[in-house]
């Protein structure tokens, strides 16, 4: 909590104004201000946790940022070489601190980065953090963001926000509670097209919508798993496997479990829904205002169990009748599966290998494959002008920044992030209980009449790793 007497909103008030009538930013020293502010005319210091390959991307959009300074970093692996995945590029500490001094020692010859191993240990030494960006694998996201927000940090995080409902609700909570900065890593929100999508959505361009559908070709990482590891792999060079694992329980290192690859086990991943659904529901769940959902039923296509993400996913939400539109089903599909193409669409029309389709009661819109969505039938938007919603993106990660600097929240901020991936992760739910349909308690966190689904809505978490 912010213990300065001064509510936040107020003193970015105070600045705002004050910067208006004198036409000017002026500088105020950090500290008058309370915990968590940066001055407009500041550098914000950030620190990456988890620089994988993700995490590597992340920081590569930082460093293009002139009033950011990377000063810190956190890993528990020393180095990773994946050029075996579609990263390209080695990661962790040591490759992630040369590229970030490489960078800055071009103005500052002396720059240094701050390396850790354990983040925990960063927050307790670099007091002049002022943000904190995740990449971590999904089981350590709520963690890492929990902490650092206690801890008066501003937190980027990268999708899914979360790896359980519970989590969601609770990094949710506290961001409200301390006001701080933060932001989703669903960088698509931010992209034009998806923006786009969700104006047409708002000003009815294909009327009332009742049906959206979302697809990936997203599939495991490796299909011929059809158990747990067994065997023990060397452990590699500079990782300590027992904090990488974080809240969930021991186990030896196996080279199947990371890099990159952990996203086949439940216990750190969440599949393709996990990896992808904050990404291509989000225009959906932002343009129709989707509430919780109703009821929840998410297949597994082709094997999978208790610990092993599926190849596919076909899944079934239903929506209730909002103000705007009426009963909205939503479906999603991995793994190479799309839907039918809906009549009023051109027959020779091809869907996108990744996209989402909205039916509406005048027309049929689609996204996907660059471009601004292209609406059916063609006549019935000729890209005439409509009503403008959303504000200006300046891009994902500098929305968060500006936010940092006392600008307006960012639009993928925790509150909003949370509700996306609490819906995502409603179809793991059902995918981690084989496919069966839930009806949601939202208001009690419950999958009605399946207490078993109790125990992935909320996991055990490992002694010493509580939240």
């Amino acid at each position: 909590m912010n213990n300065n007497t001064t509510p936040l909103k107020s003193r970015r008030s105070f600045l705002k104004n004050s910067a208006i009538a004198s036409g000017s930013f002026f500088i105020v020293p950090r500290h008058v201000l309370g915990k968590g502010f940066v001055a407009p005319s500041d550098k914000v210091n950030i620190a990456a946790v988890g620089v994988g390959g993700r995490g590597r991307q992340n920081v590569e959009e930082l460093l293009k940022l002139d009033d950011v300074q990377v000063t810190a970093i956190a890993d528990p692996a020393e180095s990773w070489d994946l050029a075996a995945f579609y990263y390209k590029s080695k990661a962790g500490r040591g490759p992630v601190k040369a590229m970030v001094e490489e960078h800055f020692q071009e103005k500052s010859p002396n720059y240094k980065v701050n390396v850790y191993e354990d983040f925990r240990v960063m927050l307790e030494k670099e007091s002049s953090l002022d943000a904190i960006l995740c990449a971590t694998p999904d089981h350590l996201h709520a963690y890492v963001s929990l902490l650092s927000m206690r801890a008066g940090k501003h937190v980027y995080c990268e999708k899914p926000l979360t790896h359980n409902i519970w989590e969601a609700r609770m990094v949710a909570k506290v961001a409200k509670e301390t006001g701080l900065a933060t932001q989703l890593g669903n960088q698509l929100h931010s992209t034009g097209y998806v923006r786009t999508a969700v104006e047409y959505m708002r000003a009815g361009v294909i009327g009332k919508i009742s049906e959206a559908h979302s697809w990936v070709p997203a599939t495991r990482w490796d299909n011929s798993l059809v158990e747990m590891p067994k065997e023990v792999s060397p452990l590699p060079e500079g990782l300590n496997w027992d904090l990488w694992i974080g809240p969930r329980s021991s186990r030896p290192f196996n080279n199947a479990y990371a890099p990159v690859t952990w996203r086949d086990f439940w216990e750190f991943g969440c599949g393709a829904l996990g990896d992808f659904g904050c990404h291509d529901m989000d225009a959906a769940t932002w343009g129709l205002d989707l509430p919780a959902p109703e009821t929840i039923e998410v297949r597994p296509a082709g094997f999978s169990n208790e610990s092993l993400t599926p190849y596919g996913e076909i899944g079934y939400y239903n929506f209730a009748t909002s103000a705007e539109n009426g009963p909205v089903k939503l479906t999603w599909y991995s793994g190479g599966l799309q839907p039918e193409l809906p009549e009023m669409a051109p027959r020779d029309f091809k869907l996108p290998r990744r996209g989402s389709m909205y039916v509406g009661e005048k027309g049929v819109m689609v996204t996907g494959g660059g471009g601004d969505p292209k609406v059916f039938p063609d006549d019935l938007y000729a890209g005439g002008s409509i009503n403008e919603t959303l504000s200006v993106t300046n891009g994902h990660h500098r929305d968060w920044v500006d936010a940092i600097k006392g600008g307006p929240a960012a639009s993928s901020n925790f509150e909003y992030g949370a509700h996306l991936t609490e819906i995502t992760l409603l179809g793991v739910l059902s995918l981690r209980l084989g496919g069966q349909k839930i009806y949601w308690d939202a208001e009690n966190m419950k999958a009605v009449g399946i207490p078993e689904a109790d125990q992935y809505i909320e996991e055990p978490l490992r002694s010493g790793w509580e939240m």
